[in-house]
């Protein structure tokens, strides 16, 4: 990931709270002849002490155990196949995302100096990449990641209302899914490196804009921006 200082994310709340969000990532493995990518529902399990610190600005710290991203995939899903088991995989977690228009920037009626950009935020874990077919490793994660999803329901289904054959036989059709994270990048480019006036142009902008995504980075820029004013 191409991080420049101004994007650059290190803070490991911040890291974790995104991710967990998130709730999913594009794995992304390599074929011997081309990438090979899948959208999967992930669990980021993160050891004890995991928030000492910072991220360091290349996204590694020596000797910091960043955990496991887990995760499964169709058995028929040729990826756990082409991708050989302990070679390095990528994991894009991704978040909202928006055209910036230079027409929102204040200082384009001073110089018209300013172009077109996208503001996003995303996190890259990379790491090696192992496949499970063990039935009860399957099973614990499947279980784990429900009571994740269902918990905050008011009738929460579980793992164990289903029928066992029928358990088994939709265990037998995934592979689970580990990457040993060991590299952590984090990037938010929200315009940090204009001015106040042409920030606040920008969600002034993105707040007459349609869609979900575009008001999300409205949202997030706000609270930079009144940050930044707290901080001054």
């Amino acid at each position: 990931m191409y991080l420049p200082r101004h994007f650059t994310v290190t803070d490991r709340t911040q890291i974790e709270a995104f991710v967990d969000a998130a709730q999913a990532a594009d794995l992304v493995t390599f074929d011997g002849s081309r990438p090979v990518a899948t959208l999967l529902p992930v669990i980021w399990e993160r050891p004890a002490g995991w928030l000492d610190g910072d991220i360091g600005p290349d996204g590694e710290a020596e000797s910091v155990d960043y955990g496991r991203l887990l995760g499964h995939i169709a058995i028929a899903n040729d990826q756990w196949k082409t991708a050989m088991a302990g070679a390095e995989g990528l994991a894009i977690v991704h978040g909202p995302q928006a055209y910036i228009s230079p027409s929102w920037y204040e200082s384009k009626a001073r110089h018209g100096r300013v172009v077109p950009t996208w503001n996003y935020e995303a996190v890259h874990l990379s790491g090696p990449v192992f496949f499970h077919q063990d039935t009860e490793w399957k099973r614990a994660f499947v279980t784990r990641l429900t009571r994740l999803h269902e918990g905050r329901r008011e009738h929460p289904w579980a793992v164990s209302d289903a029928p066992p054959d029928y358990i088994e036989g939709q265990l037998r059709a995934i592979v689970g899914v580990e990457l040993i994270v060991t590299r952590v990048e984090a990037k938010q480019k929200l315009s940090q490196n204009r001015s106040e006036l042409d920030r606040q142009g920008v969600v002034d902008g993105l707040r007459a804009e349609p869609g979900p995504g575009t008001a999300e980075v409205a949202d997030l820029m706000a609270e930079q921006l009144e940050n930044t004013a707290l901080s001054d």
